[in-house]
């Protein structure tokens, strides 16, 4: 009895892993502020949320580009800093739709309302 639950176990871990590789990844804008300055990084990912776990663990490992950031994360840690996502592009039914037209153009956007070039 247990092989058979052990079984559907793994099986259905092995669908969820299926699933979660498949699934469309959360393409977006996302941006990190240093809140004491107000100073921005305003960055697109093909994955946002990746994109700010690696900047965090850049940011731990004292080895983020950004040198005002890094500066604030020695400073206060993550509580200096706001990570946020700004905006996802949205999965289309269109195979052939240009996801990365989509997120350079949602990127020029939000640079404009930050004021950034």
């Amino acid at each position: 009895m247990h092989s058979s639950a052990n079984q559907a176990s793994r099986s259905a871990r092995r669908l969820a892993a299926r699933q979660a590789r498949d699934a469309f990844p959360p393409m977006g804008i996302y941006a990190i502020r240093d809140r004491a300055s107000g100073h921005l990084l305003l960055g697109a990912s093909p994955n946002v949320h990746a994109a700010l776990n690696r900047a965090r663990f850049e940011l731990r490992m004292g080895k983020h580009a950004d040198r005002v950031l890094q500066a604030e994360w020695h400073r206060s840690g993550a509580e200096g800093l706001d990570f946020q996502v700004l905006d996802i592009v949205k999965e289309r039914e269109d195979a052939d739709f240009d996801y990365a037209g989509e997120l350079k153009a949602l990127e020029q956007i939000h640079r404009e309302l930050q004021g950034l070039r």
